[in-house]
């Protein structure tokens, strides 16, 4: 019996230290396994929320907020600037004198013409009441001639004197004409000294003095114009957009307009225009000129011809869907959600709608309130993976 019960000792000792083998084995083990595991990733990520998404295309290189009204103004004709009355700066309103040229000889010959016609008008009138009266003594020695009263002779020779008074008095007519023409002609000469103002606006920019000569350009010689009048009561932008993604714009689209000048502040506007050319400046960057009007003409106030500025066109628009950060969005179409519970990343395939550079739109894979990673260029992220958050943006 005692030997028995010394066997059933000896083998349950035997046991418990094979236990403690085992445990002690597996202990080191799990140990030296948790010692070598890969520290978790750390990740940022951002929820998967319900919103607004929009399809949206904007300008390759920036664009430039245009004055709908500008003219570069020369005069026509060569010449000394006698006066100039507005300096850069000023404002000016329709038909305002901006330049007059020297031209006391042009106004000179305007005095004479303006005589002329004056004189030949009197000559005129003279000429034609002459006709007159020899019209009437014509016709009646022509009644006399008829009762018998009256010689033949006699009144052929009023007839024909009245005949050529009237002649005289419609060529003294014509002559009045041809004095009021040149007078024309003087007076256009005239004006071409000087310049005015063709709609109301600024003067953006004024080259040359009192007393300075200007000249026409000549020809194939592009010389720079003496005064630049900038209108300021509208405006819209220009901007060169990708030839890949004018097919899609129409006139009429609505655009968000921002301006470095303006920092984060947005302006709406509309397609007003769409190039029917492609500019090919740079072969590898062919882009269409499209035009964007301010919709809002209080935005006016604030705003400077020249002021670089970018437009974003809206395609087309979602108000209310599932969607994520588009820099969760991997180029298969898949993303990486993050488990709160398992501080584990998991991969995932979703099927996508509309899409800009902030957020894409999810049909299928995810659902508002998940979180997605988007620092997915970060080393070692992969499918199953542990990892801690890093920083949670709302």
């Amino acid at each position: 019996m005692d030997v028995e019960q010394k066997d059933k000792r000896g083998l349950l000792h035997k046991i418990i230290k094979w236990m403690i083998l085992v445990i002690v084995a597996v202990s080191l083990v799990w140990g030296f396994r948790y010692i070598t595991r890969p520290a978790p990733l750390a990740v940022v990520v951002k929820p998967v929320t319900r919103g607004r998404v929009e399809h949206t295309v904007a300008n390759t290189r920036a664009g430039t907020v245009k004055a709908c009204r500008r003219a570069k103004l020369s005069p026509s004709i060569g010449g000394q600037i006698a006066r100039l009355p507005v300096h850069e700066g000023d404002r000016v309103k329709t038909g305002d004198l901006l330049l007059e040229l020297w031209n006391q000889d042009l106004a000179a010959q305007i005095l004479l013409a303006q005589r002329e016609v004056m004189a030949t008008r009197a000559r005129a009138r003279s000429a034609c009441s002459r006709a007159d009266v020899a019209a009437k003594n014509a016709d009646r020695l022509s009644a006399l001639l008829k009762s018998n009263v009256g010689t033949q002779e006699r009144t052929e020779n009023a007839l024909a004197e009245a005949e050529a008074l009237a002649a005289e008095c419609n060529g003294a007519r014509s002559e009045v004409l041809v004095r009021e023409a040149q007078l024309a002609v003087a007076q256009a000469t005239l004006e071409r000294t000087r310049l005015t103002a063709p709609f109301d606006g600024v003067i953006g920019e004024i080259n040359g003095e009192r007393f300075e000569y200007v000249t026409p350009s000549p020809l194939g010689v592009p010389t720079p114009p003496v005064i630049d009048i900038i209108a300021t009561g509208c405006y819209y932008v220009i901007a060169p957009i990708d030839e890949v993604d004018v097919a899609g714009i129409q006139v009429g689209m609505p655009a968000r307009i921002t301006m470095d000048a303006h920092g984060s502040r947005v302006f709406d506007g509309r397609v007003r225009r769409i190039a029917d050319y492609v500019l090919d400046l740079e072969k590898q960057a062919r882009t269409v000129d499209v035009e964007a009007a301010f919709t809002n003409p209080d935005d006016f106030t604030d705003l400077l011809a020249g002021y670089s500025a970018d437009i974003e066109i809206i395609l087309d628009v979602r108000p209310d869907v599932v969607r994520i950060p588009t820099e969760a969005l991997m180029v298969d179409g898949q993303v990486y959600v993050y488990r709160e519970g398992l501080e584990q990343i998991n991969r995932r395939r979703i099927r996508t709608g509309l899409a800009n550079w902030d957020f894409t739109e999810v049909i299928e894979g995810v659902s508002a309130g998940e979180q997605v990673v988007v620092n997915i260029d970060i080393p070692g992220l992969k499918d199953g993976a542990s990892a801690t958050i890093l920083e949670e943006t709302p």
